[in-house]
């Protein structure tokens, strides 16, 4: 052991032990390195350079210091220990579900799972595609449909796209939803948000009744919100023969015992997959699904993993039909939805991997036989329960107040529906124990249970029966060994890149660190075992985690309240529109419908806003890629009368911080319109400048950017809203409302209050183990690698856009399009040749296209940061090989890559260049190497030959027609 040079004083003891330090990856031996490379002084001259003094914050935040790891887990400890986590029978879409612990332990608690990033990069994604194909295919079966999408956010928002996916492709022209009323409140709630803001109008009545309403579409739940197994077949001829379409919102659960509703007459079905394997949360988040028949897959919205071939023809998984993403459309997107729930999709599907069809036949015949014992039981006790049921029992006819009296002195929360009625909904979890428990509630008595079971008759119906087989393919029905499927999820996992191997340079997404301690609340029982609607005084923990929380953010970003419902970024963009279009419908001003989104702005900008019934105006960007003020000033003016707002990102989303963006502001208030700053890039602000104090009214944030949520392979996501004081009452309602929306209010964006509270922990770890000072050098040290790279790579690439004294933000676009001019040698080749190197490619050009936007954050290392550096030098090296003529420009090892361990270890080997420079094009590569599991994924066969479902058997070692529809014009 070193002999220390001098006595260190307490306080420095106590600081080396603090978080801060293993958060930011260089210490400050190497932060100091990295400044002089760049040429500045200290972090603070750095900052200085960069940041406009207009807009930088004048005292630090006013937040704690920074905790240890032990400190702040004892913190938020105390606060979890004031939840009470009692029996939930509330049901209302949310049950109770034994997460197995082979996959707790190896999906949820796995860093190789929950540091990935969206699978856009196909060959490095292939594990975690395969586990979503395997979700498609398992809703997709017991559905009854054609196609399935990869996951959606709660089951809420899916039936508000099922709505406006059956407005897009009815062909009644009618402008009027049907709704069933025994949809889920919160659903019926959702639906009447995103209706009103699309000039939809909702008819709400008896399931029924839908078979003679003029409707472009229905949306029936399955089982109802009351457990009602309801025979809906007439109303789908009804609803099919006036044009419409017949939307479905179902229980994945009840599906493997009653008929699928692709079976009889759905089109569209939506749902929520939380009870295969993954805990309440307090309300997220969760895996929603949305599956459809065939002819409506290209306007599905969401993101579809299908079947393509790569370079050597063998099968590979991709994102399929990409032209539909919002990037591309804009404000044409099917939807703004930009975050999907995989990480949760791929715990439900690895549910249904382990326990099977058989498997799951049994989990719902056991809830479904205690369901009919406790119903006979409550019967013979004088109360009425309804009839035609899986799970969920209507009890009327009795004392409610003094039933939920009783249950709550035995720690049981019921489902309160009025003065008579209550609900009761059993699930996976439930025990005799408990069912005898409730039975004692409303003085029944089971006597013998088996002899009560042997009685008593199943209460589904008897004309809607499974009849169709699901989950036929080997991989439901192989690993349902732990030593399996164990094994399963190793080999899937070792296919994908995430940033346990890895830096993730990835531009605009800001993939930073997600410490363990930050992560290791969220399984705790008191935060995941939460029902969303259990009693407020069983939740006192969390309402203090999220006001904290809540004062975090306020802090941070200058405004005045924060709502933490919306459960993805697009979710926080949409409802801070809404609750601008609401404030200026308060003010007798419901006209202004025009908002200005700069051409360089992330493609859900413009989908948000077409959402809210906006009109979108284009603004330019000026030859340096900062947004033209003169253009913004020119438009405001042009549209005075209609100005609702305008849509900036800052940092721009061409990573410079702009001069100007104080006297947009001001331009767009003179005018009469409100300021809405995209938080994506909050990130290059903590602790350094703050939106709400410069000018702008509201801002969404992405706690799964700035705030160290993991992407979870593309979701979970949360994405809150941020307002200045003006906007507060016209933030999302925390609980659904009676009657149609009454005044200028917003109803609620996500199915439940707090969207997906479970990961919310993990933000709270991140700000209090960090501290205000904390904060303010991760993001001068985000700024710092960001230059660094930028610095170094000067000589090879050229950085498209600089700010102040020629520096960037927290990202650098490097521009490739004048190599590929030269060389023929794209972005894209450079992004698949990093591949060979271990490394995710960075941003793939966007914001401009031929780019490469790289953001390392402040969590990566300048070890790491050297490492990327040197392969891309590299890669200069290779194409300048190619502008010389020593590499073949079209068989060389960009334009091939990337090489598979088989290609490279093959008998034979025709490119002309070595096998050596393929695999080992830098020598550190011999001692650790990723060997991509495909080559060069094709694009355009994948789009054309739409296959969205499991393999079948055999077709790896076939034709690629063997798993390919016929090609589509």
């Amino acid at each position: 052991m070193p002999a220390m040079s001098q006595r260190s004083s307490l306080r420095d003891l106590e600081h080396a032990s603090a978080f801060v330090e293993r958060h930011i990856g260089p210490n400050d031996a190497e932060i100091a390195h990295m400044l002089g490379v760049i040429g500045h002084a200290s972090l603070d001259a750095m900052t200085d350079a960069i940041v406009p003094a207009g807009i930088k914050s004048p005292t630090p935040l006013a937040l704690p210091d920074s905790l240890t790891e032990v400190q702040a887990l004892a913190k938020i400890r105390a606060i979890a220990d004031r939840n009470q986590v009692f029996r939930s029978f509330i049901g209302q879409g949310y049950y109770g579900t034994h997460t197995p612990n082979v996959i707790l332990r190896n999906i949820l608690e796995n860093p190789a799972w929950y540091t990935a990033y969206t699978p856009y990069q196909a060959e490095i994604s292939q594990g975690r595609m395969e586990a979503l194909i395997n979700f498609q295919t398992l809703v997709a079966d017991l559905s009854g449909m054609e196609i399935a999408n990869a996951s959606l956010l709660d089951e809420a928002t899916a039936a508000a796209e099922a709505m406006t996916l059956a407005k897009r492709s009815a062909k009644s022209k009618s402008e009027t939803f049907y709704v069933a009323d025994h949809v889920h409140p919160q659903t019926l709630e959702v639906l009447r948000t995103r209706a009103e803001a699309m000039g939809i109008a909702l008819q709400v009545g008896p399931a029924a009744d839908a078979a003679g309403a003029d409707s472009f579409g229905v949306l029936l739940q399955y089982p109802d919100t009351f457990g009602h197994v309801g025979d809906h077949r007439a109303v789908a001829d009804a609803v099919h023969a006036r044009g419409g379409l017949v939307a479905v919102a179902a229980d994945l659960l009840a599906l493997t015992l009653v008929a699928a509703p692709g079976t009889w007459g759905a089109d569209i079905v939506v749902g929520n997959s939380q009870r295969f394997g993954v805990p309440y949360g307090f309300g997220g988040p969760h895996a929603a699904f949305m599956a459809c028949r065939d002819a409506y897959k290209r306007s599905m919205p969401g993101r579809l993993i299908g079947v393509s071939v790569d370079a050597e023809g063998k099968p590979a998984y991709r994102l399929t039909l990409q032209t539909r993403e919002q990037h591309i459309r804009r404000e044409k997107a099917t939807s703004n939805i930009c975050t999907a729930q995989v990480l949760l999709a791929v715990m439900a599907s690895m549910y249904a991997v382990y326990h099977g069809p058989d498997g799951l036949v049994r989990i719902a015949r056991r809830t479904h036989r205690f369901a009919a014992i406790l119903a006979a039981a409550l019967r013979d006790a004088g109360a009425t329960v309804g009839g035609d049921f899986f799970d969920t029992l209507h009890v009327t006819g009795v004392d409610a107040s003094a039933i939920h009296a009783k249950a709550r002195g035995a720690r049981i929360n019921l489902r309160a529906i009025d003065a008579t009625s209550l609900s009761i909904s059993l699930d996976e979890t439930t025990t005799r124990a408990d069912v005898e428990a409730l039975a004692a509630l409303f003085g029944a008595s089971l006597g013998d249970l088996d002899a009560r079971d042997a009685a008593t008759p199943d209460a589904l119906p008897a004309a809607l029966p499974r009849a169709t087989p699901f989950l036929q393919h080997p991989v439901f029905n192989t690993y349902h060994s732990e030593h399996e499927l164990l094994r399963y999820m190793r080999a899937l996992a070792d296919k994908d890149l995430a940033m346990d191997r890895t830096m993730i340079p990835l531009g605009s997404c800001t993939m930073k660190l997600n410490a363990t301690a930050e992560m290791i609340p969220v399984t705790w029982p008191e935060f995941g075992n939460l029902h969303p609607l259990a009693p407020a005084d069983q939740t006192t923990g969390y309402t203090q985690l999220i006001d904290e929380l809540e004062a975090m953010l306020v802090e941070c970003t200058g405004y005045d309240a924060v709502s933490l419902q919306p459960n993805s970024g697009a979710q926080g963009e949409y409802a801070g529109l809404l609750a601008i279009r609401a404030w200026h419908r308060s003010r007798g001003e419901g006209h202004r419908d025009i908002c200005l989104i700069p051409e360089s702005a992330h493609g859900t900008n413009p989908a948000s806003a077409q959402m809210c019934g906006m009109t979108v105006v284009v603004t330019r960007c000026d030859a340096n890629g900062n947004v033209d003020v003169e253009d913004i000033r020119a438009k405001a003016a042009k549209h005075a009368d209609r100005l609702a707002a305008l849509m900036i990102t800052y940092p721009s989303t061409h990573g410079v911080f702009e001069e100007d963006v104080v006297a947009i502001c001001e331009a767009i208030h003179a005018h009469g319109g409100q300021v809405y700053t995209d938080g994506a890039n909050m990130n290059a602000l903590v602790g350094v400048a703050k939106p709400g104090k410069w000018g702008s009214d509201v801002s969404h944030l992405n706690l799964h950017k700035t705030f160290c949520i993991p992407h979870g392979g593309g979701g979970p996501g949360v994405g809150p809203c941020a307002v200045k004081a003006h906007l507060a009452p016209f933030l999302p309602r925390k609980a659904p409302i009676a009657g149609d929306h009454a005044g200028h209010g917003v109803g609620m964006v996500s199915a439940a209050a707090y969207g997906s509270a479970s990961i919310l922990p993990i933000s709270w770890m991140y700000v209090t183990l960090m501290g205000a000072a904390g904060l303010r050098k991760a993001t001068q040290v985000a700024l710092l690698n960001a230059n660094y790279i930028a610095t170094r790579l000067a000589p090879h690439f050229e950085t498209l856009y600089t700010g102040r004294n020629g520096l960037v933000a927290h990202e650098c676009i490097l521009d490739l399009r004048p190599i590929k001019d030269a060389t023929g040698i794209s972005a894209e080749d450079v992004a698949k040749r990093l591949i060979d190197f271990g490394f995710h490619a960075p941003t793939l050009s966007f914001p401009v296209a031929g780019t490469l936007m790289v953001e390392p954050t402040e969590s990566e290392s300048q070890h790491e940061l050297d490492r990327f550096i040197d392969a891309m030098i590299q890669i200069r090296h290779e194409i300048r090989a190619v502008e010389d003529g020593s590499l073949d420009a079209l068989d060389n090892p960009l334009k091939h890559a990337p090489h598979t361990a088989t290609q490279v270890a093959g008998t034979t080997w025709t490119h002309a260049y070595p096998r050596e420079l393929a695999a080992f094009p830098l020598a550190s590569l011999r001692q650790q190497k990723y060997w991509p599991p495909v080559a060069r994924v094709d694009n355009v066969h994948g789009d054309k030959n739409v296959f969205c479902s499991c393999i079948p058997i055999g077709a790896a070692d076939a034709e690629p027609e063997a798993f390919s529809e016929p090609a589509v014009a």
